[in-house]
């Protein structure tokens, strides 16, 4: 039975996919909840028949009260066949109902419908550019990413369980009370009105302050998140106190705007306990009024009394899932500020592969200032020749990593272009362009997952053999076999932590030349490849990286002077522009920009501070 509710729908089905996802709240959680259209249709039946159920099991128990006042055999003789059947129903029928709504809620919305946001919010997210994660929390975005989906899937799940349920027994405790007496519902009109102007009051309150809520969360999570990633800054600078009063802040704001929430529930709770007492003081002591005046039977007055009581038992909780029902929306809605955003950097309709032929790099009138006046790069143009390997050196801010980034496409192109045999980088899918793209970086960032995992990331279908092959290489094979992380893992199996904090920066960068070198793409970028090497395992890996740019085109940057001194051509950047190129030799002569760097530099590292 289970299996079968929980298959209903299935969570990963295809779907269309879109950059510009609906912005409003309510627009969004439509389209999301389209596979589900045929489950919510049963739910809200099923909610409506166990409502009208119950508020007819009151009705027939006031009605056995009266028939009680006959004579037992009469009793029997009359309505014998008729309380067979309404037992029957009450141990079969009415349980069987009871059991299919519940399950659809319980087994079918709720996993699903918060595993189908999860999973389409996540997939949204990964699609935006790296600009866009790096203007903001990693953890922030994350909480995002984790809290709204079980928002929503208890929004909806209220809908079902508590809404439409309420109405319905708010429109069959009417109908009951007209029957029995019109006069009976005049209490009942009366308090649902009050009923409904504290529910808008409340509605219109605890949203602004749900969202208020969630966001001030988020920013805990982003900045506590923030203070763990970097906990060797944290720790090497002496800075806990200072990051706990960064966090503090945003804890306390957290209280507040918490506090803020609580206030409404406690005055709508005095509200609900005036309004219930009305309810009840007026419809039982109307029914005892009428039956008094030997209008209305003692059975009316018993169904009349438990239907009361059991609305005053239902209020609270109706109200408090009304509030959570608005609640849960303040936390989607801080949500969709992320999982909702319009993806900024898409590929064009129908963009095509990138094809590599030769190699050909080409760079026309580039600039770039991340959307500011200064900075990045400024009217750079230059090619780089199939299987040219060249080097880009520089103080640091001078554009050399805006090129590398501006060429894999993780920023838009602000004016000029970038070609590769002939096609423009922002005209080809972004993907066919990072595949035919190897790079090593100087961070030599890793992702928390086996040192195996991490390195067929460059190509999941190799094979361990060329893995291995890969990783002796990068001179990464013998200690990788001596590794075994806190679970027992030995080798390539065991886990490197977060970033790979688990390794030493020479040990991640050999790990990331291994993941490059299998990945064997036909352009190669090295971003301060071997800055993290001690000078013993950088002259093996030199010949390695030598080996690795043989038929590829390559561009380099490099601090280390010696590094890139064999390149083919060299470039001098400074202030967003190429100020000098030529070969180590030629540049020398020139007695440039280059030549006071290879001067003044220590260790063969540039002096990157400006004179």
């Amino acid at each position: 039975m289970f299996r079968f509710f929980e298959n209903l729908v299935d969570p990963y089905t295809k779907y269309q996919n879109t950059d510009m996802p609906p912005r409003t709240l309510f627009s969004f959680m439509w389209q999301y909840s389209q596979p589900f259209k045929k489950v919510f249709a049963w739910a809200a039946i099923t909610s409506v028949i166990v409502a009208f159920v119950e508020i007819g099991l009151i009705y027939y128990m006031g009605w056995i009260i009266d028939i009680l006042s006959s004579d037992p055999k009469k009793v029997w003789a009359q309505h014998g066949t008729f309380l067979i059947i309404l037992a029957v129903f009450i141990l079969f029928v009415r349980p069987t109902i009871h059991v299919i709504n519940v399950a659809l809620m319980n087994n079918t919305i709720l996993p699903n419908y918060a595993t189908l946001y999860r999973w389409r919010a996540h997939r949204h997210v990964l699609r935006q550019s790296v600009g866009w994660f790096e203007n903001d929390f990693a953890g922030r975005i994350a909480n995002r990413i984790m809290q709204t989906p079980p928002a929503a899937g208890e929004a909806v799940f209220q809908v079902f369980d508590a809404i439409t349920f309420a109405l319905a027994y708010l429109i069959g405790a009417w109908i009951m009370l007209v029957q029995a007496d019109w006069r009976l519902s005049i209490p009942l009109i009366i308090w649902f009105v009050l009923y409904s102007l504290l529910t808008r009051w409340t509605i219109q309150r605890v949203g602004p302050a749900s969202k208020a809520s969630s966001d001030a969360r988020s920013t805990v999570t982003g900045r506590v998140v923030d203070a763990y990633t970097n906990i060797h800054s944290v720790k090497m600078f002496a800075q806990g106190n200072a990051e706990l009063d960064y966090a503090k802040q945003a804890i306390e704001n957290t209280r507040k705007t918490f506090q803020t929430e609580m206030r409404i529930s406690t005055k709508q709770e005095i509200g609900l306990v005036l309004l219930n007492g009305l309810l009840v003081v007026g419809v039982v002591g109307w029914a005892l009024i009428l039956w008094a005046q030997a209008e209305a039977s003692v059975g009316i007055v018993a169904a009349a009394t438990a239907l009361t009581l059991r609305l005053n038992g239902m209020t609270g909780w109706i109200m408090w899932a009304l509030s959570s029902f608005f609640r849960q929306l303040g936390v989607v809605s801080e949500g969709l500020e992320t999982i909702s955003h319009p993806i900024e950097m898409t590929d064009i309709k129908n963009a095509k592969p990138l094809k590599i032929t030769n190699g050909l790099i080409e760079f026309k009138g580039l600039s770039h200032h991340y959307g500011r006046k200064s900075g990045g790069l400024s009217n750079v143009s230059l090619s780089i020749m199939p299987g040219e390997k060249i080097g880009l050196v520089g103080r640091s801010g001078a554009g050399k990593s805006t090129l590398l980034k501006l060429l894999l496409r993780f920023y838009e192109v602000e004016s000029g272009s970038i070609l590769i045999d002939g096609q423009s980088v922002s005209l080809v899918s972004q993907d066919s362009l990072r595949q035919q793209i190897g790079m090593v970086q100087q961070e030599g960032s890793l992702l928390h997952r086996s040192i195996k995992e991490n390195i067929l990331y460059g190509r999941e279908e190799a094979s361990r053999e060329e893995m291995i092959n890969a990783t002796k290489k990068a001179e990464a094979h013998n200690f990788i076999l001596k590794l075994i992380d806190m679970e027992g893992r030995l080798g390539y199996d065991a886990h490197v932590g977060e970033r790979g904090v688990k390794l030493s920066g020479g040990e991640r960068q050999r790990i990331t030349l291994a993941r490059a070198i299998l990945k064997n793409a036909p352009i190669l970028l090295l971003d301060e490849a071997t800055s993290a090497l001690d000078s013993e395992v950088e002259a093996e890996i030199q010949k390695t990286l030598y080996g690795m740019m043989e038929g590829k085109t390559v561009i380099a940057i490099a601090h280390r002077l010696s590094t890139i001194a064999q390149m083919d051509k060299i470039f001098v950047m400074d202030n967003g522009s190429i100020v000098e190129s030529g070969t180590h030799t030629e540049l020398l002569s020139k007695n440039g920009l280059y030549g006071s760097f290879w001067t003044h530099q220590s260790g063969g590292f540039i002096n990157i501070e400006k004179n």
